[in-house]
């Protein structure tokens, strides 16, 4: 059976974005860009993988990539309908319609959709955001790769958006960086 990931950067007060969805205040390092890019090129969008040096790298865990809504606008908005077109790409939205054959809008529930998507042959899921589907899918994640950064925001969008809902998971690796951000991979533990 296919892994879901959550592979996502966070606050450390646990928001993934401003409360209108922006991320540019999360601290830019090289040293962390590089660890994730040699670990997970195809979390890095089509166009980007050229000046980032990985026009020519292989998806090396993924091949396919769920985003919420939100997490997709910011591409529409910048006039791109396909932000990871290496990869099978699928949006949860009630009031998208997809302008882009290669992008497919679901408005179903997610966690039946996602089940029968752990059932196929492929490579592992990513789940790249947002919060509300994160949250929903919360019993289907099996690892979470959680970038922490060293600033806090106090609100914004939650790291997971579903209620009161505990899962167990158990730390699998930390790494620390230069600009202070700290990596930490989790795999689903008892719940």
């Amino acid at each position: 059976m296919r892994k879901l990931t959550y592979y996502v950067a966070t606050t450390i007060d646990g928001f993934i974005a401003s409360p209108d969805g922006g991320s540019d205040f999360f601290p830019v390092a090289e040293d962390l860009a590089a660890y994730m890019n040699a670990r997970h090129p195809e979390t890095v969008p089509t166009a980007f993988h050229e000046p980032a040096g990985l026009a020519d790298a292989p998806n090396l865990r993924f091949d396919t990539v769920l985003m919420g809504r939100g997490t997709y606008e910011p591409a529409l908005a910048a006039g791109i309908t396909s932000p990871y077109a290496h990869l099978r790409q699928y949006v949860f939205s009630r009031t998208l319609t997809s302008g882009d054959p290669a992008v497919e809008v679901v408005s179903d529930d997610p966690l039946p959709f996602v089940r029968k998507l752990k059932e196929q042959e492929g490579a592992g899921i990513w789940l790249c955001g947002g919060g509300r589907l994160a949250g929903a899918l919360l019993p289907e994640i099996d690892e979470l790769i959680v970038k922490r950064y060293p600033v806090a925001i106090g609100t914004g969008i939650p790291l997971f958006s579903a209620g009161f809902h505990p899962r167990r998971f158990g730390l699998a690796d930390c790494r620390a960086f230069g600009n202070g951000a700290a990596v930490l991979t989790y795999t689903r533990g008892l719940d």
